[in-house]
Parts: C-alpha cells; structure tokens; sequence
C-alpha cells in the first residue's frame, strides 16, 4: 500500500525555504524532492490558496514563505493538502447485515476517530519552527 508524504515532503520544503535567502523555484524544490516540477506547482498551489507561500515569475521568482514558522502548525499544512483520513485501514462491508461484523466496525472505526482527534490536536500544537530549531541553515546541510 502507497502512503502519502505530501504532509512531510511540505514541512521539509518550508523548512528549507525558511533557511534560503531567495525564491525557491519549482525546478529547485522538484529535484529536492525527487519528482516534477508540476507536482511541486500544484502541491504548492495549495499552500499559496492558503496564504502560507507565494510565487514570483520570472527571472528570480519562485517560491516564498508569507508567513513567520511560528505562525504555521503541522495542523495548517494537513488541512492546506486536503490530506484524506490519517489512516487506511479499510471496514469490511461484504457482510453488512451481520451483527458481529457492525460491532466490529464500529469498535475499529470509534478507536480510528478517536486516534485521529488525538493526531489533529497534536498537530496543531506544533509549528513548523519546532521542526526548524535543530536547523542551523545551509552551512550544517549533508
């Protein structure tokens, strides 16, 4: 099963962008990343829509933070994404009309929304400058 990193990809890429004294232009972020740049255009859109990034044209465009670390949550950027249930575990429904198998589902699918709630919560009590504070900037990188 295929899991979804355009939430940890994205922290990664505003953290980077926070240390960088220019734009970051597609080209850039999409080799950071290891993909294209389109993808990178159109995950960020989602961003900008939001008013955490925006973009410049031409020569030294790119992208730009809008907005302080401190005042961005791990919660914002999930919600920017539009990122779908934080987990796939999948209810079985072959069986619906089986008793066992709606107690079954609904003891799974209460725990999965509580476990969610708990994740939200957390993630909007941390900021994308939590995530910044052992970066030292260009210099330390590998």
């Amino acid at each position: 099963m295929r899991k979804d990193s355009r939430l940890s990809r994205m922290l990664h890429v505003l953290v980077h962008m926070h240390h960088q004294q220019h734009p970051a232009t597609s080209e850039q972020i999409a080799q950071m990343l290891h993909t294209n740049p389109v993808v990178v255009r159109r995950t960020m859109a989602s961003l900008k829509a939001q008013g955490y990034v925006s973009s410049g044209k031409g020569h030294g465009g790119g992208w730009t933070l809008c907005k302080p670390l401190t005042d961005i949550s791990l919660l914002d950027i999930h919600k920017s994404l539009k990122e779908g249930s934080l987990f796939t575990i999948g209810l079985t429904d072959e069986h619906n009309q089986c008793p066992i198998e709606q107690a079954v589902n609904a003891a799974i699918d209460d725990v999965l929304q509580e476990a969610e709630r708990l994740v939200l919560q957390r993630f909007g009590e941390v900021t994308l400058d939590q995530l910044a504070s052992g970066f030292a900037g260009p210099a330390s990188e590998q």
